[in-house]
């Protein structure tokens, strides 16, 4: 299947010079949409994960599908200020500006093995703040999945430093 074809690009948004990829198309489409979660989950499923965590917003969604199919539980990384609960807390910078991503801190057990999902790897910060959280609350990070890769802003190689990574597509300078 060919996922670009799938996904909208929409130029200079959030800011000027940015090339936001919108998976909102991907979504709506069943036939992409369920090749992405089989494709994921056929990967996943002789893995021994615990949890699958997934980053605001569209980690939600993909994580949530994948966690569902595999029989784990489901772990939401979210922006600052939206978890009702005392939250473990980890700032970074992404392309474009600085923000901050919290966890319970009772939502990842020690020992625990998770997996990260969201729908795109960029510079890599917001990734590299989630798996932060999880190690810090004893969890291990097993892989991190994302549909998209954007290899030209260097995430990806950033995050295979120290993790595991999957993306379905790339794309580079699009």
């Amino acid at each position: 299947m060919d996922l670009k074809s799938s996904i909208r690009t929409i130029p200079n948004w959030p800011k000027q010079g940015v090339m936001f990829r919108d998976i909102t198309t991907l979504l709506k489409d069943a036939k992409a949409f369920n090749y992405v979660i089989d494709r994921l989950c056929e990967r996943y499923k002789n893995y021994h994960i615990d949890l699958v965590a997934g980053i605001e917003s569209r980690g939600f969604i993909i994580g949530g599908a994948i966690a569902h199919r595999l029989h784990k539980g489901f772990v939401p990384i979210r922006k600052e200020g939206k978890l009702p609960a005392k939250t473990e807390k980890e700032s970074y910078e992404l392309e474009y500006g600085r923000a901050v991503v919290e966890v319970h801190v009772d939502a990842i057990p020690k020992g625990s093995r998770v997996l990260l999902v969201d729908d795109l790897i960029a510079t890599g910060g917001t990734a590299l703040a989630a798996c932060k959280l999880i190690e810090c609350l004893g969890g291990k990070v097993v892989e991190c999945a994302f549909i998209i890769g954007l290899p030209d802003l260097g995430g990806m190689k950033k995050l295979e430093e120290k993790y595991k990574v999957i993306t379905l597509v790339d794309l580079e300078g699009e």
